[in-house]
This record gives C-alpha cells, structure tokens and sequence, in this order.
C-alpha cells in the first residue's frame, strides 16, 4: 500500500490507517448528498463519509455572540440511533473505510467520533477535531491532524491533497465563528451527561479555519477529480490563516498549489459552499466543469424531515452559466450521483430513501 504524507503535526500517524487496494484505478466514483456538508463517497470498494453530522443541537440551545452561537444552555451527546440508520442505509460497515471533517463546528464534527465508533473507520481532521473525538472515547490512533498541505496516497490509482481554508464570515462581524482556533487540550465531558458544549466558543470552534479535500482518480477511462470544501468566506480568502503564529497560506493560493502538485488545470467536479461571492473567487482557479452546492439546507430542521427547502440562488446560477459550469441541484437529502471522466450523472437511490422514510423528490 503506497501511503505518502508531507508535513503536520499528528496525533495518529497515517501509517496507522489501512485502505483495501484496487486493482486498477477505479472508473468512477459514486456521490452521496445525506444533507448539509455531510456526504459519502464509494471509489470501488472504498467508502469515505465527510462530516456525518445527523443529529440536530436545536436552535434554542444555542446563545452569546454577535453569531448567536458562542454558548450552549446544556452538554449534548450524538444521537447514535439515527447515525446508525444511516450507516445502515448506506450499507452498513463495509461501506465506511475512512472519515473526514472539513473543520470542527458541531454542525461538522459533533457526530465523527460516533461513526467511528460504529465503524472502526479512522478520522482525518483538524487538532480540534481529533481532540474532541477523544474527549469522546476515540482512541488517538485513530485521528489523523492534517494542516493542509498534505498528499495522501490512498492507493497507487487515487491521491487525496488536503487544503487549508477559510470559515465562512467575518473577523469584525462574528469573529467567534469565523476566527481560525483551535482547541489546545481535550475537552472535558460533562460529568451530568457525558455530553460536550456544541457552542463555538466552547467545545466546538472551527479548528484553525477549515480543510478542504481535492480528490484524483487515475482510471482506465481517463482521469477524474473534484474539490469539497465545506465553508468559505470571500472576505479573506487571500490573506493567509494564521493560528499561533504559524502562517498556513492563504486558501485561494493554497488551492492553486494543490492542483499544482495534482498537475491539474481543472477539476470535473467542485463540491461547495458560499454562493456567488465565493464562486467568483474560486471558479477562476478551479475552472470546474460542474458545481455541486451543499450546506445551504439549513442548520435546525430534523434530519429524519428530508430536505427542508428548495435551492435557489439565482445570482450564483446565473454567473455558473456564463462560466459554463453545470448545477447540480439536489431535490432530497441521499440524492446521489456518478462522476466519472466523461462527467456527472444522478443515480436512482430511492432504495435507500425509502429505508430512511424520505419521498424521492421532497414536495415542498
């Protein structure tokens, strides 16, 4: 197994987390929307889930802050049931080999050390994230830290570069929210619930910014490759993220020399957020063939109630078609989809809906 990994400071060493190999490289990759950044990936027999936040912290707990979400009112622990039907719907175990989080809001990383309790699966992310999963019983080999110029070698056919980002806001409008921290200890669970605080001046800030995850696949049809990331904000993203005193780039160039090092010119597919602000900004250097819009859904409304809202952002639609850059919209949570080198194409995934009690389309 060829497993490369370039700078960080680490709790785990990525040694520590094994991936089956494939064969050849696979052709395609198949993309599963389970609602706000959370999301799973199935590259052949390799399956990855990007944040996995299921349970909903109501809107009421939250309080203090120009953000309205520096304090919690009580500890809150994951709603382990519905995780596992979710896992289950995915198809179980096997389908779970690795987990990321794009940074460590609760609305990002509160229920990441549950599924890999669940699972086995080992965790990339940020100190914070690694530090908050322990606090909740996950062992640290577990947790990988990644800063954001790492390149891993998931198998010789499929490379993941991991880029240092922004939170989306402002540093003079929520700067609790939008600021890079990361947590320097783990936090102590409450001895009442044996919960932790999701507020983001609490238990949960960002993490140091955010991560986002450039994938590329080598397969026998022609190559592949998208971008996630799960929060951006147009206000600083060329002004490099300073935690500590470390100086980890700004992520617009961070970006670019990422495709670099992948020795990409575009990519065929750009998994975001931020609207038309952050697309103006991104688009030029990712030259995406498609956009994929993800954590625009909300942040209060029950899982289990399917998606809340239809998108709309005519601005963002509108600059995307003069770019010549295809939406891909969503219509229930579990959408899913094909990417391959030819490009995207939705799935029929109304088998797993149904075991979720969603219709295929939400009516709204």
């Amino acid at each position: 197994m060829n497993r490369v990994l370039q700078t960080g400071a680490t709790i785990a060493t990525l040694a520590a987390v094994v991936f089956p190999t494939t064969a050849a490289g696979p052709k395609f990759v198949e993309i599963t929307w389970m609602s706000m950044a959370n999301l799973h990936y199935q590259i052949a027999d390799i399956g990855i889930v990007t944040d996995g936040y299921i349970t909903r912290i109501p809107e009421d707990a939250f309080y203090g802050g120009p953000s309205g979400l520096a304090q919690t009112r009580t500890s809150f622990r994951p709603d382990v049931t519905n995780v596992r039907r979710v896992l289950n719907a995915l198809g179980g175990n096997e389908h779970v080999a690795q987990l990321l989080t794009g940074h460590s809001h609760w609305d990002h990383s509160f229920d990441i050390g549950t599924w890999s309790k669940l699972t086995g699966a080992p965790i990339i992310g940020s100190q914070t994230t690694c530090y908050q999963v322990m606090a909740e019983g996950v062992s640290a080999d577990q947790c990988q830290i990644v800063e954001g110029t790492e390149h891993i070698s998931i198998t010789q056919d499929i490379d993941l570069f991991v880029v240092r980002w922004n939170h989306s806001g402002d540093s003079s409008v929520n700067p609790e929210q939008h600021n890079a921290v990361e947590l320097n200890a783990v936090p102590e669970v409450d001895p009442t619930t044996g919960g932790l605080r999701a507020g983001v001046a609490e238990d949960f800030p960002n993490g140091g910014g955010s991560r986002g995850f450039l994938f590329v696949v080598d397969s026998p049809d022609g190559r592949y490759s998208w971008f996630q990331q799960s929060s951006a904000s147009a206000t600083d993203l060329h002004v490099p993220i300073v935690v500590n005193g470390v100086d980890y780039g700004a992520p617009i160039d961070n970006l670019r020399n990422a495709l670099t090092e992948a020795n990409l010119d575009s990519v065929d597919l750009w998994i975001g957020t931020g609207g038309l602000p952050i697309a103006e900004a991104v688009v030029p250097v990712l030259q995406p063939r498609a956009y994929l819009p993800i954590h625009w859904d909300g942040l209060w409304s029950p899982f289990e109630d399917g998606l809340p809202r239809p998108f709309s952002s005519p601005d963002l639609e509108s600059y995307l078609d003069q770019q010549n850059v295809i939406l891909v919209t969503p219509d229930q949570f579990m959408d899913k989809w094909q990417l391959d080198s030819k490009g995207i194409r939705e799935l029929d995934n109304r088998a797993v809906k149904e075991m979720l009690g969603f219709s295929d389309v939400q009516a709204f």
